[in-house]
C-alpha cells in the first residue's frame, strides 16, 4: 500500500505533467474547478484546483464542495500518475470512480 506522502508526490508529479504541457494542450482543458482526491485505502484526502489545463493549489485534506471528486486506492492512484494504470480500463473496472457534472466529465475527457 502507498503511503500518503506517496500520494502527495503522485498529485504533485501529475501537477508538474500538466504544467509541462503546451499551451495549446493546456488550452483544451479549459476547467476552473475545484478538486477533490479521496484515497480510499488511507481514509485520506487532498483537494486543489484544475484551472487553466493545471492542477495546481494541491493542499492536504477533503473538500466537500469540490465540483471534481476523485476516488481511489493510494496505490491505484501512484499506478496511474506513472502511467502503469490506464485511466478508461481504471474506470472500467470501478478502481476509479469520477463524480462529476456532465459537462465537466466531458472535458476531462480530453486528458487521456
Amino acid at each position: 500500500m502507498a503511503s500518503i506522502d506517496d500520494c502527495r508526490q503522485a498529485l504533485h508529479d501529475l501537477s508538474a505533467r500538466l504544467e509541462a504541457n503546451s499551451p495549446e494542450t493546456r488550452d483544451k482543458l479549459n476547467l476552473d474547478r475545484t478538486l477533490a482526491c479521496r484515497i480510499t485505502d488511507l481514509n485520506a484526502a487532498f483537494h486543489g484546483r484544475l484551472t487553466s489545463g493545471r492542477l495546481v493549489d494541491i493542499a492536504d485534506g477533503d473538500d466537500p464542495k469540490a465540483k471534481i471528486a476523485l476516488s481511489i486506492s493510494s496505490d491505484d492512484l501512484v499506478a496511474l500518475v506513472r502511467g502503469q494504470l490506464d485511466l478508461p480500463r481504471a474506470l472500467a473496472s470501478r478502481q476509479l470512480s469520477i463524480k462529476a457534472s456532465p459537462f465537466d466529465l466531458l472535458k476531462l475527457r480530453k486528458l487521456w
